[in-house]
């Protein structure tokens, strides 16, 4: 009976440390499998699906971080929507929103903009109608103006030396800030 328990017990301690090391090294595991997937997180850029087909040329053009919003009004599936990219640099880019492929900014078919750039000296001051944005971030809203056509309401704010605007056509201070918060939150 003595000689039963010693070996139970001898087999339950060898079972024992089998199980922490492979939980040890299960656990090894699992850090670097999450290392690995935040660092494919951080290289992959979630947006509203109207900038996919654009976005691969985006990223080969521009070094600054690439923030689009998943949030577009109007994208509700009735009208599609198309992006455009009007300009991309190292240090900027510039994609219009339309509703016509092949709109250049017409008025009758525009629906905003979302740009970005990097802030140097000369950058102008932001102006505008402070906004709280999310993460603490400030915003800068500035309505628009009607003429013989009215022009974009935008948001504006500055993330990590990057200067980004989103802009809609006759737009509203509410959509732009959930626009703008889309954004900013991956």
């Amino acid at each position: 009976m003595v000689l039963r328990i010693s070996y139970i017990s001898a087999v339950c301690g060898v079972f024992l440390l089998v199980s922490v090391s492979s939980f040890h090294n299960l656990a090894i595991a699992n850090t670097n499998n999450q290392s690995q997937l935040i660092a494919q997180g951080q290289s992959r850029i979630q947006s509203h699906p109207v900038f996919k087909s654009i976005l691969p040329k985006l990223k080969q053009k521009t070094q600054i971080k690439i923030l689009l919003p998943k949030f577009i009004p109007e994208s509700d599936g009735e009208n599609p929507i198309y992006a455009n990219i009007e300009a991309a640099t190292q240090k900027s880019y510039e994609i219009s929103l339309a509703f016509t492929p092949d709109c250049n900014g017409a008025s009758a078919c525009r629906l905003g903009a979302v740009t970005a750039e990097v802030v140097t000296r000369k950058t102008p001051r932001l102006t505008g109608k402070r906004v709280s944005l999310t993460k603490g971030i400030t915003g800068y809203f500035v309505d628009f103006t009607c003429g013989a056509g009215c022009s974009d309401a935008t948001l504006t704010w500055r993330q990590q030396g990057v200067q980004y605007v989103v802009g809609l056509k006759a737009g509203d201070r509410t959509s732009l800030v959930k626009m703008a918060n889309s954004a900013i939150n991956p």
